[in-house]
């Protein structure tokens, strides 16, 4: 019998008013709680189909909806896990970051203020609703900004994740409506630059990529 693992929902790193005034406590309630969960029953669920056509309790299966679901709320399970961690509480955040990835910024963009603009804008330009995402491209070894949108594409995109900003509206709207430029503004005050500087650090060991 094919059995899968199921995946759950982690905690949040620290309190749900841990990032006021940048996060109110209804946000971080409600994204967490509510949009983060979803994710993860939903990709839950897609496995559970695909379980029970291998187990022979399904005669039939819609393989491109149920491949489709799990990458969608999988992909939202990854990014909403990394971008709980890749922010601290306030006063723990913030700043510029130091160590290797202080230096490996500053080679690929120039300086921290233009990496900071242009991830900014990204974050700022998605189209609709995703992600911006600061990665290590295991091929190059350059760190690359990108975009995602919605969550799909973040299990094949080939890039190592290690700084991720949320601009779904749920991320922000309780607090900034509509106005995502002023949340992704604050946002910086709670990133996490020491999470951000250990995944780089593990990163950096893994194999490149041969292609």
């Amino acid at each position: 019998m094919v059995s899968y693992k199921r995946y759950e929902l982690p905690p949040l790193p620290y309190s749900y008013d841990a990032l006021e005034p940048v996060l109110s406590r209804d946000i971080l309630t409600y994204h967490h709680d509510k949009h983060h969960l979803a994710y993860v029953n939903g990709a839950n669920a897609a496995m559970e189909k695909l379980e029970k056509y291998l187990n022979g309790q399904e005669q039939s299966i819609d393989i491109r909806a149920v491949s489709r679901d799990f990458e969608f709320n999988y992909g939202g399970h990854l990014l909403h896990t990394l971008y709980w961690l890749n922010m601290a509480p306030t006063g723990k955040g913030g700043g510029t970051p130091g160590g290797t990835i202080a230096d490996a910024i500053n080679k690929n963009f120039g300086s921290f203020d233009k990496f900071k603009k242009v991830f900014g804008d990204a974050a700022k330009l998605v189209e609709g609703v995703g992600w911006a995402i600061l990665a290590l491209d295991p091929v190059t070894g350059d760190l690359k900004i990108t975009q995602v949108e919605k969550h799909n594409a973040v299990i094949t995109m080939n890039l190592v994740p290690l700084l991720a900003c949320d601009v779904f509206e749920h991320a922000y709207y309780l607090q900034y409506k509509n106005d995502r430029g002023s949340y992704v503004d604050k946002w910086w005050d709670v990133v996490n630059w020491d999470d951000v500087e250990k995944r780089y650090q593990k990163a950096l060991t893994l194999p490149k990529l041969i292609l």
